[in-house]
């Protein structure tokens, strides 16, 4: 019993590891978490549940031949954020840079389907280079079933998602589904496809950053609702977001008791004694909602 103890023991930890200590550090090298790392970060100490660690593909044929994929390159689970349930999955570029498959997409479609009939937020943390090629049809099966739950999930629970490195293809749909999109200055990119078939296809020379950056979603596409300056801002910035919204549509969001009863009496000179007069409501506004 020991014996088996230890092998299974063994085996959790080598899926932990993700892609191995080389491509770890070479994800750390390009100024990004692994994807534990960024669930640590963002959930409650030690409130973290995993499911399906173990899981894995059967791949023979088209190259796939010996593939190992620990984890099958994403993280899912369950854990608290401010003492509040939510639902998580993440990414794993060090594991097949991410890239969705048939069994990487079942994981992360149970988390959605648990998060939906628990009635709680689901956050998702996207680092991924697309669809696992070699698997077909049925990668791109598995973005539909994402796709689906997305839209059934909309208005029902909040569905938050954070751009964590270069995403593209089928990768950036389901953020563009989701109600709120977080992306990190000079990590995040977002794009169909990248600026090399863009130059093939149109002749137009366009930068990553351009293309696809937290500005261009965040200033000009719209895609985007946050931008933040490195993954430790972001997750400050996606608990506070949550402490803002309900757990789903049949809850009340959290309220907090005001500490004084303020009155700010900067607004008599901002408002003008006539209506011939003009104002700036955005002076307004800032007087009276919270900084």
């Amino acid at each position: 019993m020991e014996k088996r103890l230890e092998h299974l023991q063994r085996w959790r930890t080598k899926v932990e590891m993700g892609g191995g200590e080389q491509r770890i550090a070479k994800q750390h090298e390009s100024g990004k978490l692994t994807a534990r790392e960024r669930i640590n970060l963002l959930l409650d100490e030690e409130s973290f549940v995993e499911l399906n660690i173990f899981s894995s593909g059967e791949y023979t044929g088209n190259g796939l031949d010996g593939m190992e994929n620990p984890g099958e390159g994403v993280v899912t689970g369950y854990g608290k954020v401010n003492g509040r349930l939510v639902y998580i999955f993440s990414q794993d570029f060090t594991v097949s840079g991410g890239s969705l498959g048939e069994v990487h997409s079942n994981k992360i479609c149970k988390i959605m389907d648990l998060a939906l009939k628990i009635g709680a937020p689901v956050i998702g943390i996207n680092d991924s280079g697309g669809a696992r090629i070699q698997e077909g049809v049925n990668a791109l099966s598995g973005y539909g079933e994402i796709f689906f739950r997305n839209t059934i999930s909309s208005g029902v629970i909040p569905q938050i998602s954070i751009i964590a490195g270069p995403c593209a293809g089928g990768a950036v749909y389901s953020p563009a589904l989701t109600d709120f999109v977080f992306m990190i200055k000079g990590t995040s990119k977002a794009f169909i496809t990248g600026p090399q078939v863009i130059k093939a296809v149109t002749y137009e020379e366009v930068t990553p950053e351009q293309l696809g950056g937290a500005m261009a979603h965040n200033k000009t596409s719209g895609c985007a609702q946050f931008m933040v300056s490195d993954e430790e801002d972001c997750m400050i910035q996606v608990k506070k977001l949550l402490s803002f919204l309900p757990q789903s549509n049949l809850k009340e969001p959290p309220r907090i008791e005001p500490v004084e009863n303020h009155r700010e009496e900067e607004l008599t000179d901002v408002l003008p004694a006539t209506s011939k007069q003009h104002y700036d409501v955005r002076d307004v506004i800032k007087r009276v909602v919270d900084s």
